[in-house]
């Protein structure tokens, strides 16, 4: 059976910048609020009429290429993982294919949020594994900035979401490298705890002058809650990882965790005892990028030398769900 290797990345940000000082002019709120809360300084938020989610994933996936040295017609299938397509249907997933000029190869859209890049990784990894697939494209790319109430009493949550692109080309090989592992979780008794509502199919009218008075568009988030399950299930999956391919903690060369709250990556960082070399984040010029935060940090922590040859990396997210999963690669 072949393993499955990550031969390129790529990442895409809109141009918009929006830091905390932007926000401080629309809500009660402050710099070192925010700072303090989850360690963002600053995000990105996509241009209307310029950035969409296939557009972001397209440019991504474009560099992703340009590092593999490969060309688009190398993919055969299509990962995509996004909880905020272009469309409510279909996903965004062919609208990439369409604009990479793929037609015809398979494009599979998965709503794992903040676990959907892992998720989608597992998927790719088991089809080249089997022998379906030699080269899979892989993607996570967000637009949350247009669902969120910007108002005082939505700023806890709108202060942290973003909009970006990650992209990873996985390909076949023979040789040991590539993804040692990866461990899907999910507890669908918290889906109400980080959610956004409306438009539901099981509505009586999908989208009404009610729901948009009551905010049930907007994204919904009890913190607590997701911090303190965040912190339990991030260490869980991780030791899974580790356990399964005999390594320890200390064997981690590089800890790659969504970026939801600097403050959650830092605890996890003090469980394990790893120094802040072995632990990357970009929290806080990006924002919480939902499916695309690990590969954006994958592909910034790659392009500063952070990734390297024959190193092991670790991959973990936590998220909407609630769903968390990891993964461990020999690089």
């Amino acid at each position: 059976m072949k393993n499955s290797k990550i031969i390129g990345l790529g990442h895409y940000v809109p141009e918009n910048v929006v830091t905390n000082s932007d926000l401080e002019k629309v809500m009660n709120t402050t710099n070192e609020w925010i700072v303090e809360r989850t360690g963002i300084e600053k995000r990105r938020w996509f241009t209307p009429d310029k950035d969409t989610v296939a557009n972001m994933a397209t440019r991504a996936t474009k560099m992703a290429l340009e590092r593999a040295n490969l060309e688009a017609k190398d993919i055969e299938f299509i990962v995509f993982a996004t909880i905020t397509p272009d469309y409510f249907f279909p996903g965004s997933g062919v609208l990439l294919q369409r604009e990479l000029g793929l037609q015809g190869i398979g494009a599979l859209d998965i709503r794992n949020a903040c676990s959907g890049f892992i998720y989608g990784l597992s998927v790719a990894d088991q089809f080249i594994k089997t022998g379906m697939y030699k080269t899979v494209l892989v993607i996570g790319s967000e637009i949350q900035s247009s669902a969120l109430d910007k108002s005082d009493e939505g700023r806890s949550s709108s202060v942290i979401f973003a909009d970006g692109a990650g992209a990873a080309i996985l390909q076949a090989t023979e040789t040991k490298e590539g993804i040692l592992s990866t461990h899907l979780h999910a507890d669908g008794d918290y889906a109400e705890e980080l959610y956004v509502r409306d438009p539901g199919s099981s509505r009586k009218t999908r989208l009404s002058k009610e729901m948009l008075d009551g905010k049930t568009f907007n994204l919904t988030m009890n913190g607590n809650a997701v911090f303190k399950h965040a912190v339990v299930r991030f260490s869980e999956v991780i030791t899974e990882a580790l356990k399964q391919n005999g390594h320890t903690p200390e064997d981690i060369d590089l800890l790659v965790p969504h970026q939801a709250n600097l403050r959650i990556s830092n605890f996890v960082q003090k469980q394990f005892k790893l120094p802040d070399s072995k632990v990357f984040n970009n929290i806080m010029y990006y924002g919480n990028t939902t499916a695309a935060s690990i590969p954006i940090a994958m592909s910034e922590a790659w392009e500063q030398g952070k990734i390297k040859e024959g190193e092991l990396i670790c991959l973990a997210a936590f998220g909407s769900g609630f769903t968390w999963a990891s993964a461990l690669i020999r690089w």
